[in-house]
């Protein structure tokens, strides 16, 4: 056999291996690897008029049109200090949004807060987690336990002075259905993108709507309106605080990672399901989250983290905060808190975050 026939056939025995495709886990490894947020953060002028409109775009679908809330109050109780409403508002797709609403006795106008539920995977109480509603709900009371060390976080805010407003995302509460479960998440995202909507964009447009709503209330002063939430609520806490420059201040609690941390095998981001309500289509070729925080500043953020937390690993929390330091530079404006305990937003925290909005909405 001459040599050049002795080396096709060589090249012939060996091309499958060569040939051989990557697994799948071989090529999500690759494109983690190579993946590079086009509009990262940086210092200077120019950056964020691009990322804003940007993330604005992505995250704003379908975005709010402006038309009228059609308030309806469908019940109300006097509680001393307050008083506290059933409502409901129109939404971004012009459905029915239920809400609770707690309005403070006295001389306003005041300052006020959307308080944003979190996720959980429990889908039967939404606004009824942060704001005490107008009847017994034992759900409420339990998840109030786990969660918050017993206390409403509306509770905390109105007896601070905040008028306070909470709704029910699309697939919590009033807007859910019974026996919504974990494992039906991916067919209602799947659902409404099929009708060309976004879960995540809902959820963002309908928050983005109920901050117009109460920076429109008469006895609420607009200027001094701010956000906070919890879990999946700081998630849409700190991201419409950077989409819309109207939000004054921002509480977020237990809910900021770097894309990287939340990327890596065995994390909870990669279980899908829940991960569909934070998920919008294209923004991460663009951003990575603490990149989309950073849009706020210089206006005032406070983060809460904690080392025992399980669902963000602490390494990469504590590089989106140090990224999102860069951004604020030497200012005042950004606080973080590292606190025991993991995953929870209790009393003590609730207080903190209560009194530091009070010394930025005075």
């Amino acid at each position: 056999m001459n040599l050049a026939r002795r080396q096709l056939f060589a090249a012939l025995v060996t091309w499958p291996v060569l040939a051989r495709a990557e697994t799948l886990d071989e090529t999500l490894v690759g494109l983690q690897r190579r993946w590079h947020a086009r509009l990262a953060w940086r210092p200077g002028p120019g950056w964020r008029a691009e990322a804003q409109a940007t993330a604005r775009r992505l995250i704003l679908q379908p975005g709010d049109d402006g038309s009228d809330f059609a308030t309806e109050v469908l019940g109300e109780q006097d509680r001393s200090s307050h008083t506290a409403q059933a409502l409901t508002l129109r939404g971004a797709l012009g459905d029915h949004v239920p809400a609770l609403y707690l309005r403070p006795k006295g001389t306003g106008p005041h300052p006020a807060v959307v308080v944003m539920h979190d996720h959980g995977a429990r889908f039967d109480i939404g606004k009824e987690k942060l704001i005490r509603p107008l009847q017994p709900n034992p759900s409420a009371l339990a998840w109030l336990q786990r969660y918050y060390g017993g206390s409403f976080v509306g509770d905390t805010l109105v007896e601070a002075g905040f008028a306070v407003l909470a709704i029910d995302a699309l697939g919590w509460g009033d807007r859910s259905r019974p026996g919504l479960a974990r494992d039906d998440q991916q067919a209602l995202a799947n659902h409404l993108m099929q009708l060309g909507q976004s879960w995540a964009g809902i959820i963002a447009s309908d928050d983005l709507r109920s901050h117009r709503w109460l920076r429109e209330r008469p006895e609420v002063d607009g200027k001094r309106v701010a956000v906070l939430g919890f879990s999946m609520g700081a998630f849409r806490a700190w991201q419409l605080a950077a989409i819309r420059d109207e939000v004054s201040a921002c509480v977020a609690a237990h809910w900021m990672c770097t894309r990287e941390g939340l990327l890596r095998p065995g994390e909870h981001t990669l279980v899908g399901q829940s991960a569909f309500s934070m998920a919008h289509p294209g923004l991460a070729a663009e951003l990575d989250h603490p990149d989309v925080a950073a849009l706020m500043a210089p206006r005032p953020l406070m983060l809460f983290g904690s080392p025992d937390d399980k669902l963000f690993p602490w390494d990469a929390v504590q590089r989106a905060w140090g990224r999102l330091g860069q951004a604020w530079g030497r200012g005042a404006g950004l606080q973080t808190r590292a606190t025991a305990g993991g995953h929870l937003f209790d009393v003590e925290q609730q207080r903190a975050a209560a009194t530091w909005l009070a010394s930025q909405c005075r």
